[in-house]
């Protein structure tokens, strides 16, 4: 019989985050660009009070343990507040991606079946679009005070301030099983209706735990973080339950995610820390070599949600002292899976080294586990050569889907199948080489689409580049490559290939390059390449009569 211990048995409860930013870094302030146009400030010690008000307005409103609340919102106060106030009664906060399509957010909302939603005045006239079609809403609160409201046929409508406000800031946050549902993120549905991952306080709490270590994003009260990456997108990376936990400033960009918008925030705010997504970043840092700004605070920044191309991790370095953090992860995963910092004994490596290692996805954080797969599930080995399908494991990875049972993405062991192709070297370091639908298979070979796409960027006249698999009469599939040129830029096809040359092996070159306008996105900002597949599968490559 084994012996239990004698510890107190506390469960971990997102409550317990604001509650301690609230008595130990009451003053810590929380910064906000509104939608309403003027900066917002106050403190952690008035946010848990207004998320307590919050959470009595949503008591006398009938919401009970378990019911989704939805939120359809940019990055702000008002939307951390919904964060605690919702899961903290134990309810469910369920962030809503406004840059789906309509029919998608519809089919969203009426799988959660939100009983309330929290709406920003942007997404007010998106809301109205699909308002008789969503099924169990009760009702919709705009996100802004009484002088603001606007006309709207949205049916029950309330105002946030005036409902904050009508109700008392005394709430004792219950406790319970800290297996509770706390909150639930859609993915994209690029393939299929979107599928809904539901996290749990434990997963949460542990998660804001292993983000905030020295070796992932090291957080600390003396930090003043902007989570870029929105809050209806994973739950900004976790960013707003990491940094109350560590007593972090925290400053919210609002609908305004321009480069000169960002770079003024964070010098008015003086953060330290911010987050985004690489498309987030290329605008930045035009801004930045446009004006000749430079970051008075910034020290570093973490990127995800696609791969970021080397050069931009050496511009943030070299031209502007920023420490531009490669991490990886999917809504599955809490989102945080790997963070690629250097280990000890590196520093001594070349620059160029170095920088290989920091252009991977990094090694996994503690609590996750990783491992690549063949097509018959047999494990690869960690050599930095072989690349395979990547499953993980860990206690902030979901085990199955929203109102789905356990299906082909887990394993008989509960491996979580990602969908992507990656290498994992000795050291743990992971990269991804691509998604599974996304390789390009030729002769039997593999060739990575993300590492022609981030070598084609690196190119002073490109601005994006896709590359698909093209149908070839020998090889199966060769690679298609899809620019968008520098404005007024004359770079060739001839021109591009010859960059690159000697920087991928030469069967991966492409066997041809076409020049757009623009390249299609999902809503989460990444490349649509089924959208591509689709407009090129009837191509004609040039190397198809050899």
């Amino acid at each position: 019989m084994t012996m239990r211990g004698l510890m107190m048995d506390q469960p971990l409860l997102i409550s317990s985050l604001l509650g301690h930013a609230e008595e130990y870094h009451g003053t810590t302030e929380i910064v906000s660009r509104t939608i309403e146009g003027p900066i917002h400030t106050y403190t952690y010690a008035e946010a848990a009070k207004r998320a307590r008000q919050l959470a009595n307005a949503l008591v006398a409103l009938g919401v009970e343990p378990g019911d989704r609340i939805g939120t359809v919102a940019w990055n702000g106060f008002r939307h951390f507040e919904i964060y605690y106030a919702t899961s903290g009664m134990g309810a469910v906060c369920h962030t809503i991606n406004p840059r789906l399509f309509p029919p998608q957010i519809s089919y969203i909302i009426n799988h959660a079946e939100d009983s309330y939603l929290f709406v920003d005045l942007t997404f007010v006239p998106l809301l109205e679009g699909i308002a008789d079609s969503l099924k169990a809403v009760k009702g919709t609160v705009v996100m802004t005070d009484r002088d603001h409201m606007p006309e709207t046929s949205l049916p029950n409508v309330l105002c946030y301030e005036t409902l904050v406000r009508g109700h008392s800031d005394r709430f004792d946050w219950p406790v319970f099983d800290e297996g509770t549902a706390s909150s639930l993120c859609y993915t994209s549905g690029t393939t299929g209706n979107p599928k809904g991952v539901l996290y749990t306080h434990r997963s949460t709490v542990l998660h804001s735990y292993a983000i905030a270590l020295p070796d992932a994003l090291g957080l600390s009260c003396r930090d003043v973080v902007m989570p870029v990456v929105p809050m209806f997108h994973v739950n900004a990376w976790g960013l707003p339950y990491a940094a109350p936990m560590a007593g972090a400033k925290l400053v919210f960009p609002g609908a305004r995610m321009d480069g000169e918008s960002l770079h003024g925030l964070m010098e008015l705010g003086g953060v330290t820390l911010s987050a985004g997504v690489p498309t987030i970043w290329a605008g930045l840092l035009r801004h930045m070599r446009e004006t000749g700004k430079r970051f008075g605070s910034l020290t570093r920044t973490v990127v995800g949600g696609s791969a970021a191309p080397r050069a931009m991790i050496e511009t943030f370095q070299d031209e502007f002292g920023v420490d531009l953090i490669h991490a990886w992860g999917m809504s599955e995963t809490s989102p945080i899976g790997s963070v690629s910092r250097l280990k000890p004994g590196m520093d001594g490596l070349s620059e160029d080294a170095k920088m290989a290692i920091r252009a991977k996805q990094g090694r996994p954080i503690f609590g996750i586990r990783m491992k690549i797969v063949d097509d018959e599930d047999k494990p690869l080995p960690h050599d930095d050569v072989a690349f395979g399908h990547l499953k993980v494991s860990g206690p902030w990875v979901c085990a199955r889907y929203f109102k789905e049972e356990p299906g082909p993405t887990h394993d008989e062991d509960g491996w979580f199948s990602t969908g992507d192709v990656a290498t994992i070297d000795a050291d743990g370091y992971m990269s991804i080489t691509d998604r599974s639908k996304d390789v390009i298979k030729s002769g039997g070979e593999w060739i990575s689409s993300i590492e022609l796409e981030n070598t084609a960027v690196a190119h002073p006249d490109v601005v994006e580049a896709a590359a698909i698999g093209v149908a070839h009469p020998k090889w199966d599939e060769r690679p298609l490559l899809v620019v968008i040129r520098r404005p007024g830029s004359d770079l060739t096809r001839e021109g591009l290939l010859e960059f690159f040359e000697g920087k991928v092996a030469k069967w991966w070159l492409p066997d041809d390059i076409v020049f757009v306008e623009e390249l299609p996105h999902t809503a989460t900002g990444k490349l649509l390449k089924t959208r591509l597949r689709e407009q090129f599968k009837d191509y004609r490559l040039p190397t198809a009569a050899e």
